[in-house]
């Protein structure tokens, strides 16, 4: 089957700035429980999203030195040139499949608590950091904030060096030390990065400034920040900081990737918030830059992602957790194959991973976190190798239907033509309809 012809403006390239991705699907970083301990499995798992049709596959947040390490949750590391080939095997699967690969350098500072390094967080300021350990970050002094500038350029060369199209800087979700300068709350600074907001963002563009000047001639440098955080007054917000922000670095970086802050509220289920759900806050910038934006919000729906272009809110289609429940998300839409698309309920066990430190999984897509291990793959099932029945586990009738669609019909034990369903839990008195 061929695609819709209303979805044709979703496969168009983009170009970002000395690159350019083959169309406007975009799988922004995210964590996933494998980064650097299993390195084999985030390569794979990326590999099969760039198979699937997203034009630019990211990592996670990538952490740049030992003075910064989240430990323990599992990230992806850049701390030396040892560090390269790891990464560079996620860039070889996804130029395979002629998409474009993305790297996320992330210092977390007082998002971090070092229990590997043992190194004293820093951040702009002395306070408690924000995880649970009781350790309390100190404040950055100038030569502090010159090593941080060089921390970036080193990782945005070994970025180049692993064969990375896209390098980020990283100000957002309320966890990395970027964000934390910009925040009034956090920066009570007395010095040229303190106090006026001019004076906040100042560090911010000196790392985009010194990242493109590294890696600027080959490689596309792209910000994520997040232009608001959801408190009103008290914080960022789209319609005061958030927006007078990107209208200082409007034109510097090559790509803005822009959501609402906190995790929580990017992450937002389901049970809270529909399909893009971000929009309203986000949509003000392409109306201050002439670069592409990237926004999330949940998308599955290839009428809402047409319309986000068509409507100039968004140039590229940003996804996190629509592109863990199905990778091939992008290739079905362009083979016409929308109602095939397994679409994301919001669920967030993916997130489950990242906290629990073991590689993600997936309540529609069985085969995330298994595709190197296991060899699993979201598009090809194995044949049966024998005929056995199976006891299926769910909630009633309601919830037999759509499992049974997941189990080879071949293996199914036949059901009583009257009575109680045999699943575990089902509390039907009608004829099953099996």
């Amino acid at each position: 089957m061929r695609r819709d012809p209303r979805f044709d403006i979703l496969f168009e390239p983009v170009r970002i700035g000395p690159v350019t991705a083959p169309n406007r699907f975009y799988q922004v970083p995210h964590c996933n429980g494998m980064g650097h301990q299993y390195p084999s499995s985030m390569a794979e798992m990326r590999g099969v999203k760039a198979e699937g049709g997203w034009g630019v596959v990211n990592t996670e947040e990538c952490e740049i030195t030992h003075t910064s390490e989240l430990t323990s949750a599992i990230e992806c590391r850049l701390w030396d040139d040892s560090d390269i080939p790891v990464l560079a095997k996620m860039v070889e699967r996804v130029h395979a499949h002629g998409s474009l690969a993305g790297i996320e350098p992330a210092h977390l500072g007082a998002g971090a608590a070092n229990t590997y390094s043992r190194e004293i967080p820093m951040g702009p300021a002395a306070r408690p950091i924000d995880l649970h350990e009781p350790v309390h970050a100190r404040a950055m002094d100038k030569a502090d904030i010159k090593a941080f500038r060089q921390m970036h350029v080193d990782a945005a060369i070994r970025s180049k060096k692993a064969g990375f199209d896209i390098v980020y800087v990283y100000a957002g979700h309320d966890m990395t030390t970027l964000m934390h300068f910009l925040q009034a709350d956090r920066n009570d600074r007395s010095d040229e990065y303190g106090g006026s907001l001019e004076n906040r963002v100042r560090l911010l563009r000196e790392v985009i400034e010194d990242t493109k000047d590294a890696i600027g001639d080959t490689c596309a440098v792209a910000v994520r920040l997040a232009v608001d955080e959801m408190l009103g007054a008290r914080g960022i917000s789209c319609d005061a900081e958030g927006r007078d922000i990107v209208e200082m670095l409007a034109e510097l970086p090559d790509l803005w990737d822009v959501n609402v802050s906190g995790w929580e509220n990017d992450s937002a289920t389901s049970r809270f918030t529909d399909e893009g759900y971000q929009t309203d806050y986000v949509s003000f910038v392409k109306q201050v830059t002439t670069k592409p934006v990237v926004g999330v919000g949940r998308f599955t729906s290839p009428d809402t992602m047409v319309s986000l272009v068509k409507n100039g809110v968004l140039d590229l289609i940003g996804a996190a957790r629509p592109s863990i429940a199905d990778p091939f998300l992008p290739k079905k839409i362009d083979e016409g194959r929308v109602e095939d698309i397994r679409e994301c309920i919001g669920c967030n066990i993916c997130v489950s991973g990242d906290f629990l430190g073991a590689p993600m999984r997936c309540t529609q897509n069985p085969t995330m976190g298994e595709e190197w291990r296991k060899g699993w793959h979201p598009e090809r099932i194995a044949p049966k190798t024998a005929d056995e029945t199976v006891l299926i586990v769910g909630g009633g009738l309601r919830g037999w239907r759509p499992r049974a669609r997941w189990v080879n019909a071949a293996m199914m034990s036949p059901l009583p033509k009257e009575g109680a369903c045999l699943a575990v839990g089902c509390t039907s008195k009608v004829s099953c309809p099996g």
